[in-house]
């Protein structure tokens, strides 16, 4: 089904481009969200005669996210989660536990700009991106610990640039705590023979 962008989408074109989607997700996602229209002689036309406002719309609604961004450049979240001795979540942390964390440091930020690249399931602190506008995202530091104590150790240590996990051990340990992780991260059979070997 051809459409026309009514904004930036990523990975699919510039606000007025007219793509190639799948039937499903044009019905499901983009003309219920008032993203696009579909790619008829009228709409067409009526795009275009309306191309000026939305461009003048989508300058001011960019303006706003750029200002929000400025305001949420370097803040962080911090969630507090059960783990096991090799810093393995019972659970993970989602991108609504995020955008809530946001919303309590006084940002609005709903569940769906939080863009999450692999599943964050281990103790440590991690770069997540915030879509505040199609054409704007900030990154937030996501710091998962136990304890808020050990939040702001992992806070300490990554400021420093060191590894920011180090699970109550002294100092010297992170080669064993990168062991340990890597051997819960194995089958049971390879984690038998890993701690027979050690």
């Amino acid at each position: 089904m051809d459409v026309i962008l009514l904004e930036r989408i990523e990975k699919l074109g510039q606000m007025g481009d007219i793509v190639s989607v799948k039937p499903g997700f044009a019905r499901n996602y983009l003309l219920p969200q008032r993203k696009a229209l579909r790619a008829t002689d009228d709409n067409v036309a009526r795009f275009e005669a309306r191309k000026a406002q939305l461009e003048a719309d989508n300058l001011t609604r960019k303006a706003e996210a750029e200002s929000v961004s400025e305001k949420m450049e370097g803040a962080a979240v911090t969630a507090i989660r059960n783990a096991g001795e090799a810093g393995q979540l019972y659970g993970s942390v989602s991108a609504r536990d995020i955008a809530d964390g946001l919303t309590e440091a006084g940002y609005t930020v709903d569940k769906r700009q939080v863009v999450i690249e692999h599943p964050i399931k281990m103790l440590g602190v991690f770069p997540i991106r915030v879509v505040l506008h199609p054409e704007v995202s900030v990154t937030v530091t996501v710091n998962v610990a136990r304890s808020p104590e050990e939040a702001q150790m992992q806070a300490e240590r990554a400021a420093r640039g060191e590894d920011p996990v180090v699970l109550g051990r002294a100092e010297g340990d992170e080669d064993t705590l990168n062991d340990e992780v890597a051997i819960a991260m194995m089958d049971r059979e390879e984690r038998r023979a890993a701690r027979e070997a050690a």
